[in-house]
């Protein structure tokens, strides 16, 4: 800008968000013994094209760019985005106690290895299609949890799996609901 000319702000205010989750307990963080086996599946979830690093991204790229013309909007994406920050942080603790490493690369079965990457998001321009993208990714999230809760006989992980099951629906009705 020029020298004396108004500066441009974002009146939006974010203070005091909190994260967007269904109102129930997490069972604790603890896993019954190390897998690294189960500790890959979980890095996926962790960083892969589906994951909680994705949604968090993705979520904060929105609200970044409507924040200035859709304070309401802005303000639903950055306390999903608040959840899933704290999912990708539970997610951690347990690749962790499982014996793996939070090294943002996710772990395939077939041994293949892919570091996290922007290209996995989708960032459409206008507003009614990033809640459908988010739609579709918190969808696809749920399925790929629910076939490793399949994958995964440890009782203690399944749990947490299934409790964050509990925040992506609440936030398939929330992103419903503003369509």
């Amino acid at each position: 800008m020029e020298k004396g000319s108004s500066s441009l702000v974002n009146t939006c205010s974010f203070t005091g968000i909190k994260p967007f989750m269904a109102d129930l307990p997490y069972p604790p963080i603890q896993v019954r013994g190390k897998n690294e086996a189960y500790a890959n599946l979980l890095s996926i979830d962790y960083c892969g094209s589906v994951s909680e690093l994705s949604a968090i991204t993705q979520y904060i790229n929105n609200e970044n760019r409507i924040s200035c013309g859709n304070c309401s909007l802005a303000k639903t994406f950055l306390g999903i985005a608040v959840a899933e920050m704290m999912h990708l942080q539970k997610l951690g603790e347990l690749i962790v106690l499982l014996g793996g490493n939070v090294s943002f690369t996710a772990k395939y079965r077939n041994g293949s290895r892919k570091m996290w990457t922007p290209g996995y998001l989708t960032l459409p321009e206008d507003t009614g299609n990033m809640i459908r993208a988010n739609i579709e990714a918190e969808k696809a999230a749920i399925e790929q949890y629910a076939m490793h809760i399949k994958m995964i006989r440890d009782e203690d992980v399944d749990a947490v799996l299934e409790r964050i099951i509990k925040d992506e629906e609440y936030h398939i009705m929330l992103l419903k609901a503003l369509l």
